[in-house]
């Protein structure tokens, strides 16, 4: 009972428009106060939650593809994407959600995708004769690909708090699902396509057009297979490819002669910006999950499921709905670091692969980025395409219920997640 209040004052706290961070905050120090913990562990406990060295990933994954998208060799993979299928009904649409699945292997971020290659992406849509709804329903669907393809920080955020899930795992186990979902939305804006008569491209590219948009995309296009690469080869460790990342990211710049000291600092400022939002969450979250320790919430949830959840279907399908709330009202970093260490323990308990349930959360709060009445993607999108939010929900709807569909095949068919690290093993 005393849990549930807790939650029920959290969720209050986050509807009135108190920053997550704050709302994080103010649930620890209650939680403190009743436990009559001494308030002096709640700064040391921020401190070692931040004091991770797996958490450089964060900061160097964020800069490469600031690095990436300043050149602008973004527009080269949209070009190359429209060279592979803007043929097909719906073209446009297409072109979208496959550079988003290109882009994802780069930036490993939703609101990168959205602000950075989605404003393009939607201004082709438009001139073509797309209404802008559609074209930022398209956008914001395609940009939820981003943290689920490798590299992906909420999934270090997940390995790290699951402590025995290596970063690697997490990374392969993203690409089955975030192609699936990828292709997936192709196939819902084939169908939209054909039912309203979307345009497209009436000509075929050649193959020599097609050689020549993959030449000008290869540096972009290297990244991505290179940390990849890497990482299965065992040449180097997650982390350490988030520093070749930037390596890379800097040596495509130079040569192409596309970046400036000025524009280095402005990528170095912006990924600041991101990480200190994201360490602050961390640091915040830690120190909450030690609070709710301390008060035993974790076990008594604990000791509910085992009583009254019998089977690992059931409880995963329990999982998925509590995410899945949670995913709507909430960003999906706190949602890991705090719902992580209490559902993990109980997955174990059923015998649930680690990588399968890690993969299958993180999928989930990626939804939730789209999913109204909150979804943290709609209003970037929204707000880049100038078009009404409540008009973005009505044309979002249709890739939310397919997003829930793709969720339910990944958490019934685990292959899907665990077929791709179990090769490298």
């Amino acid at each position: 009972m005393f849990a549930a209040g807790l939650f029920a004052v959290f969720l209050i706290i986050i509807i009135l428009g108190v920053p997550i961070g704050f709302s994080m905050g103010f649930l620890t120090i209650v939680c403190f106060e009743v436990g009559n913990g001494p308030l002096i562990t709640l700064a040391q406990k921020m401190y070692s939650g931040i004091n991770n060295f797996t958490y450089l990933c964060i900061p160097l994954f964020i800069l490469a593809g600031e690095i990436m998208s300043r050149c602008g060799l973004t527009m080269s993979i949209v070009k190359f994407c429209d060279t592979l299928v803007g043929h097909i009904r719906g073209g446009l649409a297409h072109v979208n959600i496959l550079a988003s699945m290109l882009f994802a292997g780069i930036s490993g971020s939703a609101t990168a995708d959205a602000t950075g290659l989605g404003r393009v992406e939607m201004e082709m849509m438009t001139k073509a004769g797309y209404t802008k709804e559609y074209s930022a329903a398209v956008t914001a669907a395609s940009a939820i690909i981003g943290p689920i393809i490798p590299p992906s920080n909420i999934m270090i955020i997940y390995a790290v708090c699951a402590a025995n899930v290596s970063i690697s795992d997490m990374f392969l186990g993203g690409v089955g699902p975030g192609v699936l979902l990828g292709l997936s939305e192709m196939l819902l804006c084939y169908c939209l396509a054909r039912k309203y008569n979307h345009p497209h491209r009436a000509r075929r590219s050649s193959l020599r057009e097609i050689l020549h948009a993959l030449k000008e995309s290869l540096p972009v296009l290297g990244l991505p297979a290179i940390i990849l690469g890497g990482i299965v080869s065992g040449v180097f460790t997650a982390t350490e490819s988030s520093a070749i990342a930037v390596f890379y990211a800097l040596i495509v710049a130079v040569a192409r002669k596309a970046i400036t000291w000025k524009d280095l600092v402005d990528c170095c400022y912006n990924t600041a910006k991101s990480t200190a939002n994201v360490m602050f969450i961390i640091a915040v979250a830690t120190a909450m999950s030690y609070a709710l320790t301390i008060l035993r919430i974790p076990q008594a949830i604990v000791a509910v499921c085992m009583e009254y959840v019998h089977s690992a279907a059931l409880f995963l399908l329990i999982t998925n709905v509590i995410l899945i709330v949670i995913g709507c009202v909430m960003d999906q970093s706190p949602a890991l670091l705090m719902m992580v260490p209490i559902l993990l323990p109980i997955a174990m308990k059923f015998g649930i692969d680690p990588v399968h349930f890690g993969v299958l959360c993180c999928f989930n709060l990626t939804i939730g980025l789209i999913s109204p009445p909150v979804g943290m993607t709609l209003f970037v999108t929204a707000n880049v395409a100038k078009v009404k939010l409540t008009d973005l929900f009505k044309a979002i709807i249709p890739f939310v219920i397919l997003g829930y569909v793709v969720l339910l095949l990944i958490t019934w068919i685990p292959g899907i997640v665990t077929f791709i690290p179990s090769l490298v093993k």
